[in-house]
C-alpha cells in the first residue's frame, strides 16, 4: 500500500492519457482503411437555416475515399488517388479535379490523407459531448476552410465540425464505424454514367 501511495504521489502510478492530437496522429498512422455511416448538418452563418443529409463513407489510404450522400438528394464524391469526381445525380452532371488541387487542407485530407502535419496546425481541445476533440487549422489561408474540429470516441472517429471561409458550419456525425476493414480498391474507381456532362475544373 505504501509503495502504491508513493508511486501515485510521484506521478508514476499510470502512464498519462494521450491527448486528442496523439489520437489523430495514431488514426492517420494506424488506420489504413475504414467505413462508416454519417449524418451531416449544415448551418448558415447567421444560424437561422439548417439543412441535413445522410449517407455512407469509405476510405483507403493513401488518398482514396468516397462519400455517398443518399438523402435527401443523391450525390457521390469519389477520390481514386489521382482525381476527385463529384456526381450530382439531380443535375445529371459530374465535375472532376486533379487530386493535388482538390485535397490539400480539407476534411478529406484529415480522413484519408497522410500529410496532416504539413497541411494543418493541430491543437488539443477540451473534451465535450463524450468526444475527445482536436482543432486543425489550415496552414494556407487561401483555402475554403477556416478551421476543422475532429472528435474521437476512444480511437474511433466520432464527428467532424467544419467552419468554411463564408462562415457556414457543417457537422458530420459518424456511426457504425469500422476501422482497418477489407475494402476493394475497385470501390474507389469511378466511371461517369453514360450521357452525363463531365466538367473538368
Amino acid at each position: 500500500m505504501k509503495r502504491l501511495l508513493m508511486a501515485a504521489l510521484l506521478g508514476l502510478a499510470a502512464p498519462a492519457w494521450a491527448d486528442a492530437v496523439d489520437t489523430l496522429r495514431e488514426f492517420v498512422r494506424d488506420v489504413k482503411s475504414g467505413r462508416a455511416e454519417f449524418t451531416q448538418t449544415v448551418t448558415s452563418p447567421d444560424g437561422a437555416r439548417q439543412r441535413s443529409s445522410s449517407g455512407r463513407f469509405e476510405f483507403l489510404r493513401p488518398n482514396r475515399f468516397r462519400f455517398d450522400y443518399l438523402k435527401p438528394f443523391e450525390q457521390h464524391i469519389v477520390a481514386d488517388g489521382r482525381k476527385v469526381w463529384v456526381h450530382d445525380a439531380d443535375l445529371d452532371q459530374v465535375t472532376v479535379r486533379n487530386m493535388d488541387q482538390a485535397l490539400g487542407a480539407t476534411p478529406a485530407a484529415l480522413l484519408a490523407g497522410t500529410g496532416i502535419e504539413r497541411d494543418f496546425q493541430l491543437k488539443a481541445l477540451p473534451d465535450a459531448e463524450g468526444l475527445q476533440w482536436v482543432e486543425a487549422l489550415p496552414r494556407t489561408k487561401e483555402g475554403q476552410f477556416q478551421s476543422l474540429r475532429i472528435g474521437f470516441r476512444g480511437r474511433d472517429l466520432g464527428a467532424i465540425e467544419i467552419l468554411d471561409s463564408f462562415g457556414q458550419r457543417s457537422r458530420l456525425n459518424f456511426s457504425r464505424v469500422e476501422s482497418n476493414v477489407a475494402i476493394a480498391p475497385e470501390s474507389f474507381r469511378y466511371t461517369p454514367p453514360p450521357g452525363v456532362d463531365v466538367l473538368p475544373q
